[in-house]
């Protein structure tokens, strides 16, 4: 489904991602790991084509998001780790505006905003203006937009940031759904134990370079997620 071949980006003369390849396929929820600073918002925004790619290529069921970044566009779902969103329209508005731009069928759209409402504990506040919510309001609406326009893939940067407990059982919920229904989630989080409970695969980044990846039994070994993250960014300040 998803391939990133070689892909490297600089900020100047620092190397940010180096060499990265990787492959979610169908029905993955892979999670993505490293330290601050790892490469891991730099690698996500050029999945979703808001970065553009210096070196190598990114492949959405076989098509680069560099030749046909809108084709590509059309089948994902972005959430990144701050929520930035219109916020003089109101959740409605904003969740409106999102299934006009992916052409959701109005029939489609009335039926997956109240069920995606209703679970996040948003339906009530719909029509508040987004400049009156919390963070984590923000994220639920960035949720329930992007689940309404039913995505192939879903990227998400720290999507748990935020979340009171029942919105994060949610999300892993419909997390599963959409894997199980065809789709896949490539995220990155902090959060080692979500990741080892919800993930089938993991990758590990270290200043830029993958370090270990495939799926999470044989990543971890006899070992907890923490522990082996632990031993591997061994030596890096602020992770």
């Amino acid at each position: 489904m998803l391939e990133i071949k070689n892909f490297s980006k600089h900020y100047g003369s620092k190397a940010a991602v180096m060499n990265l390849s990787l492959t979610i396929e169908q029905g993955d929820i892979y999670g993505f790991i490293g330290h601050n600073g790892a490469g891991k918002t730099t690698t996500l925004k050029a999945v979703t084509g808001i970065m553009p790619i210096e070196s190598g290529d990114i492949l959405l069921d076989g098509v680069s998001i560099k030749e046909k970044p809108l084709e590509c566009k059309k089948k994902m779902a972005y959430i990144p780790d701050n929520p930035e969103l219109y916020e003089s329209m109101t959740g409605f508005k904003y969740i409106k505006f999102i299934c006009d731009i992916y052409g959701v069928p109005a029939d489609k759209r009335e039926k997956n905003i109240r069920k995606y409402a209703e679970s996040f504990g948003m339906l009530n506040d719909l029509s508040e203006p987004i400049s009156t919510y919390s963070h984590g309001m923000k994220q639920k609406i960035n949720l329930i937009a992007a689940f309404s326009h039913e995505p192939k893939l879903m990227v998400l940067d720290e999507p748990f940031v935020g979340l009171d407990p029942v919105a994060s059982h949610k999300l892993k919920e419909y997390m599963r759904e959409l894997c199980a229904s065809g789709g896949a989630i490539f995220f990155s989080t902090h959060v080692l134990e979500v990741a080892e409970k919800l993930c089938n695969k993991i990758a590990i980044i270290k200043n830029g370079e993958l370090i270990r990846s495939g799926p999470i039994e044989e990543v971890r070994g006899d070992s907890s997620l923490e522990s082996l993250f632990l031993e591997l960014t061994e030596g890096i300040k602020n992770a």
